[in-house]
């Protein structure tokens, strides 16, 4: 008799599935970064900032962004020293796209974990259903959609920590973790949260990988102080951290800190809660580890940060997504049949959701084929800001600034600490700006300016010798 045939054994195709995912998110997040760049559509002075930071981590001299003013060191002004990590990238290829494109590929990598944990939780359709809805959030897309920030290395740490807290993999955790202490000076208190969580999770099974994330939440609280008091200050010319006027809580105005803007951060948590994870994501303790960004960011007294807009809610994304992968997990074991029922069909409706609503978000500017060509007034910009000589010193503001940073010495427009530039640059397709001579005059009254170019609301002119 023939052997009896057994059936060839079935491939796990789960990592497959997270990496064509990531892969096609890096498509449309760098496609995204690019074809705003090329539209000179650059929302604020980040990515001239970063660029000139990187630069300077590039050629091995310390971080000088002459953007917040001559000489500044970036590091006394935020601390992300794991930008320098783009140096060896940027040296290769020396222009701001080079930090769009590894942003795009730092946030697409983050799909990566959090599909994976999710299909090892529900199985693969779920998990690709949670990876699909994670990718396209509103607040991953907000953070492709304004250029670059520091963010985008903590968007995958989160995700990969939180992944291994899930499979139980308690100092894998803790050392995807620690290095948040390196992207951002706030994001100290983020590794103790994620350490806490690690320590209540592991408690019975691992007493002593318990006590040793107890540890790990102490170094995130002390990185935290230290570098708020001490490393910054050090950077930094005045001595001190330039935003502790924004923290209302810290200063002791509590009732600004829970009232101002309240309508406005109760709409951003419904936006965080609702649409991305359907309220579930309440039930799961890794929901704990939103709460530091939350905390500054409401007890801010600065507007921007409350609401939905810009950068600021990127971070909380993997640690929604995965805290409803982890309720999910819990959720349809109920012994109540409507929970059950709710817990099958969420993970569709959040991915259908997360679909319905990139066509009001950032990526749907990709189904637009104007968004592939090159405007012509954007050429007549380029040519002539390349009027404009490497080395050369430059006043800019918004959208002539990241066009110069990596070949001139660029300031920010009326921080110049005294120096008289070679040119001022200015955007005043706004009309905020209605004699360019004569606002060149009011930032530098012993100097003379000719205009030597104009395009499209873009002036160009140089100091008269």
């Amino acid at each position: 008799m023939p052997p009896p045939v057994t059936a060839a054994p079935t491939r796990d195709r789960r990592p497959r599935d997270a990496r064509l995912l990531a892969t096609a998110l890096f498509t449309a997040y760098a496609a995204l970064s690019i074809g705003r760049y090329r539209y000179l559509a650059t929302r604020s002075w980040d990515l001239g900032i970063f660029e000139q930071a990187v630069r300077g981590y590039a050629h091995l001299r310390a971080p000088i962004v002459d953007l917040k003013g001559p000489g500044t060191n970036v590091l006394g002004d935020h601390f992300s020293p794991i930008t320098a990590l783009l140096a060896p990238a940027y040296r290769l290829f020396p222009t701001p796209v080079t930090l769009l494109v590894a942003q795009a590929a730092l946030l697409a990598l983050s799909a990566v974990p959090v599909t994976r944990a999710a299909a090892r939780l529900l199985g693969r359709r779920r998990g690709l259903a949670l990876g699909i809805a994670y990718g396209l959030s509103w607040g991953i897309q907000r953070a492709v959609d304004f250029d670059f920030h520091e963010i985008c290395f903590a968007v995958p740490l989160i995700a990969f920590a939180l992944e291994a807290v899930l499979a139980h993999r308690w100092r894998a955790a803790l050392l995807w973790a620690l290095p948040l202490v390196l992207v951002k000076e706030d994001l100290g208190l983020t590794v103790a949260a994620i350490a806490l969580v690690v320590a209540a999770r592991a408690r019975r099974p691992a007493p002593r990988t318990a006590v040793h994330a107890l540890g790990a939440a102490a170094f995130g609280v002390l990185a935290a102080v230290l570098t708020f008091t001490v490393v910054i200050p050090s950077f930094n010319t005045a001595g001190t951290y330039d935003y502790w006027d924004k923290a209302d809580a810290a200063t002791g105005a509590f009732h600004s800190a829970l009232f101002d803007g309240l309508g406005t951060k109760l709409r951003t948590l419904a936006w965080l809660l609702i649409p991305t994870t359907g309220l579930l994501a309440l039930r799961s303790p890794l929901l704990l580890v939103a709460l530091p960004t939350l905390g500054w960011r409401f007890a801010a007294s600065d507007p921007h940060y409350w609401g939905t807009d810009w950068h600021y809610s990127a971070v909380l994304m993997p640690v929604l997504s995965l805290a409803l992968a982890d309720a999910l997990s819990h959720a349809r074991w109920s012994p109540r049949p409507w929970m059950r029922s709710y817990a099958r069909h969420l993970p569709s409706a959040v991915a259908a959701a997360a679909l319905a609503l990139t066509t009001t978000l950032p990526l749907s500017m990709l189904t637009d084929p104007d968004a592939y060509r090159k405007p012509a007034r954007v050429s007549a910009v380029e040519r002539m800001l390349e009027r404009v000589p490497d080395g050369a010193s430059v006043e800019a503001n918004i959208g002539p600034s990241s066009r110069l940073t990596s070949r001139c010495r660029v300031f920010w427009t009326g921080a110049t600490g005294g120096i008289t530039p070679d040119f001022i640059a200015l955007n005043t397709s706004d009309h905020s700006i209605r004699d360019v001579q004569a606002y060149a005059r009011r930032l530098h009254p012993h100097a003379a300016y000719d205009i030597t170019g104009a395009a499209h609301g873009y002036v160009l002119l140089e100091r008269r010798t």
